[in-house]
């Protein structure tokens, strides 16, 4: 079993920055680990993932060139770090990790998440 407990969120203006954590533990073998978010009256979205036997990283196209993905596979962590956020960047956002995940975006393909945390960004 695999728990991951996500940190870093927070309430920031459009433009500024937040780091996102995720701690893995347990059984962490994975073979895709991932973003998602959600917003209030919305579905989950994939926000990013890595797969960890290349190294293969996935953006959504919302958030290309402003979130960068990344693991510390020696402390079981992931992080995303996200700059120029904008408003509609708010919502719950959630750490997932999955052992047979073929498409990144889909969360049915996950079998482990976090509780998430809140990122919220004023204009």
């Amino acid at each position: 079993q695999v728990q991951l407990v996500e940190s870093g969120g927070g309430s920031v203006q459009a433009g500024g920055s937040l780091r996102l954590s995720c701690v893995a533990s347990g059984d962490t073998y994975s073979n895709c680990m991932a973003w998602f978010r959600q917003a209030p009256g919305k579905e989950r979205e994939g926000v990013a993932a890595f797969y960890t036997r290349y190294g293969s990283i996935y953006y959504a196209d919302s958030v290309k060139g402003r979130f960068t993905i990344s693991r510390d596979d020696a402390k079981n962590m992931l992080f995303l770090q996200m700059n120029s956020l904008k408003p509609e960047d708010t919502g719950m956002y959630f750490c997932a990790a999955g052992s047979r995940v073929t498409r990144w975006v889909t969360s049915d393909q996950y079998n482990h998440w976090g509780q998430g945390t809140q990122v919220t960004v004023a204009s």
